[in-house]
């Protein structure tokens, strides 16, 4: 095994906060810190690993608040998402402030991603899909080596993200899922934003959102 990965659930969203850790140099990286910072650092002491990165999904609250905390805590960089989420970032401490969720700093990445990017953790190269729907700037994670991908908040075990928030889009999120995930494989198997890991192929047959059967 290449890469290692710690699934630790955040916020009371129970937001799948991942620490991706490649084996061969021990270096890691922390997929959407959402907050609960001393749980995720718990976890990246019991795997003894070297965070060398922030890696974000997307821009809402949930997956972002503890960002900026762990990047200057900690001193590594964030990467990601795409720049489409500007806005969400800019105005992170209103979206808190609306929801009753802990305060946070608005923050700027120290870089975004684009489609077709890559991003490295340790010795490990992951693939950057931008899929947007969910939010205009959402990207994915594919390491294909392990056939694994962090989708976010744009698929879950037998649902979609929700489309209802600010610059959402309902047709987008579905061809993102259709037409840039679903053709990476069947086999891959996905952990998604909140909730159980699934695979592409379990969704394309049984989501009722995007399966074939639906949409083919």
């Amino acid at each position: 095994m290449t890469i290692q990965c710690t699934i630790v659930p955040v916020t009371p969203y129970q937001q799948n906060c991942s620490v991706i850790q490649c084996q061969a140099s021990k270096k890691a990286a922390i997929v959407d810190p959402g907050g609960d910072v001393d749980r995720i650092l718990e976890a990246v002491a019991k795997m003894d690993a070297t965070v060398e990165k922030i890696i974000l999904t997307h821009a809402h609250m949930d997956h972002c608040a503890a960002a900026d905390v762990l990047r200057q805590q900690l001193n590594v960089t964030i990467e990601g998402p795409h720049e489409d989420d500007n806005f969400w970032l800019e105005k992170l401490p209103e979206w808190c402030k609306m929801s009753g969720f802990p305060h946070a700093e608005a923050f700027t990445p120290d870089r975004w991603l684009h489609d077709g990017d890559t991003v490295t953790v340790g010795e490990q190269t992951l693939q950057v899909v931008h899929c947007p729907g969910h939010t205009p700037g959402h990207v994915v994670f594919h390491y294909q080596p392990q056939q694994v991908a962090w989708v976010g908040d744009v698929l879950f075990q037998g649902s979609i993200g929700r489309t209802d928030f600010p610059k959402g889009n309902h047709d987008d999120l579905v061809s993102s899922i259709r037409d840039k995930l679903f053709p990476l494989g069947d086999d891959i198997t996905f952990i998604p934003g909140h909730g159980p890991t699934s695979t592409f192929g379990q969704e394309r047959r049984t989501n009722p959102f995007v399966a074939d059967e639906k949409y083919g």
